[in-house]
């Protein structure tokens, strides 16, 4: 099968520093080590993390915030995993198929034998709709020589408290407690798997891990069948995005993760599939990101349509529309369960060490009781292209217009009151100027959405509201001695947010005030070729690595008011940050690049999408 260029076990970003590279030098002989050289694979319900020995350390069953069962991520001493071992092993290369979240990674030993582990999650159309089942196939199989293995799938419950009791068949094991049963089938050798025993792999061993349900049919044939018609649908799905002339791959692979980050029962996308895995050592910023925010999620939903994948889109406001259910009158949270109305209340688990030991671990997440104001303004740009994009089987129309109303009712009784910020500041609470502006936001898009249904008195009466936002917004946000806007209205600081004011068209690149704000963030936020957030301490002390996203929206800057070498030079710059398999998480050390934060982040990924497509020769340019 055709893959991308393969990986050896020392990532790019690894080789970059002597520290990473002696981390995997770690991951060689250790099985233990933890680091972010992970892979993802999924099929918008469920997802797995993959480590470059081919170890699944983190897998939620049955949807992508539940119970992971495999957790070795944040407990590298007891937590679930599922591998194979090759005796001997000496190297490992790893890869996706091309244009796929189909994995391959290959294990070789000392005497040269190899063996390739295919891993994957169904999904494929059959009926007439997207079959997507809860559950992981993996296919191992001997290339070269002669291969001793040992396979092990050693699931745990309850967040790695419990070891459940297993139950065996011919052909399945099945792991269950007196809350959660999942079922192993394979058409391996069932004893050798349960007993962690090694022997000779002299054909090819198929295993699923399912809810327990029976397969029907041929394990080898069901697992070929899945394996070949998942293969395809990415492929098609691929086949249609509208990508760059440039930066092709990368802009794929983030698309794709993108996909996987959505939960398209519901429409719901997480912000990344991992809890706890802090923003750096030491420093007590872990949070749990498998909810979706409201502001990330039209992020993604941007950056999607962008590639003309629109069908993110129009889930996410279906999403919406449920979310709104839950409180007629139409306030937002700024944060939500993948299943509309499920509660979010955060809590500490003392029995997980962590991330390399990095506690605390938390579920749940407390910014769902905070206040962030600029949640409406997000969804009202996420549903704009609804009324505007004649291609969408359905556009928006008089029902949708009346619920975003609500909405922006909201957005002009708040637009001025103190929230949290988008930074979520758990201490502290200002009137920011990102909030503000994205208020105005939903204000105008409102009145430009009303003009194209022709709703004139509606249309006047949205941009008479936008007109005033911002009127007062720059009179208070502006900081003439600075010569910046400042992130909160009458402050002096600067933060990485207002970088998007030209982005939302609040005022124009060209602006000498958003030149003056984009020269005060470089010289205040900017790490060599990394933006922090902000620049002043927080709930949890001063910040130590720097927020990809914001790194990013500088670059986008750099772009608009014209100093695109620059931004060239930094974005590529960026690019190499990524891991083996070209993932960023959410966060990076500015001195070693070492990756930190909840992987895989979508904003980091929907920045690859945005900064590629706009620094990117035209195709007719290109030759």
């Amino acid at each position: 099968m055709q893959t991308q260029d393969k990986a050896a076990t020392q990532s790019p970003n690894s080789a970059q520093n002597p520290n990473l590279a002696q981390t995997s030098a770690l991951a060689q002989s250790s099985s233990l080590a933890q680091n972010l050289d992970l892979a993802v694979i999924g099929n918008c319900v469920v997802s797995a993390l993959i480590d470059q020995r081919g170890r699944h350390v983190w897998h939620c069953h049955p949807r992508l915030d539940a119970d992971p069962i495999f957790c070795t991520l944040l407990d590298a001493e007891n937590g679930g995993f599922m591998d194979v071992e090759l005796e001997g092993f000496s190297l490992s290369e790893q890869a996706y198929h091309r244009n796929t979240a189909i994995l391959e990674t290959t294990l070789t030993n000392k005497q040269g034998g190899i063996l390739r582990i295919t891993d994957f999650a169904p999904r494929f159309k059959q009926y007439g709709r997207m079959y997507r089942p809860a559950m992981l196939l993996r296919r191992i199989e001997s290339i070269a020589g002669t291969c001793r293995v040992r396979i092990r799938v050693k699931p745990r419950f309850a967040y790695g408290a419990i070891h459940p009791r297993t139950t065996r068949g011919s052909n399945h094991i099945r792991f269950w407690s007196d809350d959660m049963v999942v079922r192993l089938t394979t058409d391996g050798p069932v004893s050798y798997i349960a007993e962690d025993t090694w022997f000779v792999l002299d054909h090819p061993v198929n295993l699923i891990l399912a809810p327990d349900e029976t397969i029907a049919g041929s394990i080898t044939d069901v697992a070929r069948e899945f394996l070949e018609r998942t293969i395809d649908y990415w492929i098609d799905w691929v086949r249609y995005l509208s990508i760059p002339f440039e930066w092709q791959e990368a802009v794929i692979r983030a698309a794709v993760t993108l996909k996987l980050c959505s939960f398209e029962e519901s429409g719901g996308i997480v912000a990344a599939m991992t809890t706890s895995i802090p923003e750096g050592p030491e420093d007590g910023r872990g949070w749990d990101y498998r909810f979706c925010w409201i502001r990330d999620a039209y992020f993604v939903v941007e950056a999607l349509n962008r590639l003309g994948a629109t069908l993110t889109m129009e889930d996410f406001i279906r999403y919406i529309t449920d979310v709104a259910a839950i409180d007629p009158e139409g306030e937002l949270k700024p944060v939500y369960g993948i299943i509309p109305g499920m509660p979010l209340e955060e809590q500490e688990l003392p029995h997980l060490p962590g991330y390399r030991g990095f506690g605390p671990v938390r579920i749940g997440n407390a910014a769902a009781l905070q206040t962030q104001n600029d949640g409406y303004g997000n969804v009202v740009l996420a549903s704009t292209q609804m009324f505007f994009d004649n291609r969408l089987p359905k556009k928006g129309g008089i029902e949708l217009f009346r619920r975003l109303e609500r909405l922006g009712e909201h957005a002009i009784a708040c637009a001025f009151l103190p929230d949290a910020g988008l930074w979520e500041f758990r201490g502290r609470a200002r009137i920011h100027t990102y909030s503000t502006v994205m208020c105005w936001a939903a204000c105008d898009r409102l009145a430009k959405i009303a003009d194209v249904l022709q709703l004139l008195d509606r249309a006047e009466y949205w941009r008479v509201a936008a007109h005033r936002i911002r009127e007062e917004t720059l009179e208070r946000a502006w900081n003439a001695e600075r010569n910046s806007f400042a992130e909160s209205l009458g402050g002096t600081d600067v933060d990485a947010s207002l970088l998007l004011l030209a982005e939302v068209g609040f005022v124009k690149a060209t602006d000498p005030r958003f030149i003056g704000t984009v020269a005060a963030i470089e010289k205040e936020l900017r790490r060599g070729h990394n933006i922090f957030r902000y620049a002043a301490p927080d709930d949890f002390g001063m910040p130590t690595t720097a927020f990809n996203i914001c790194t990013f929206w500088y670059i986008d800057a750099l772009t608009a008011i014209g100093r695109r070498d620059e931004a060239r030079e930094m974005f590529e710059e960026l690019l190499s940050r990524r891991n083996h398999v070209g993932l960023l998480s959410e966060d990076v050390d500015p001195t070693t690049g070492e990756l930190w934060g909840n992987f895989p982040q979508t904003y980091s990924m929907v920045g690859i999408i945005v900064s590629a497509m706009r620094l990117s020769k035209h195709w007719e340019d290109a030759f």
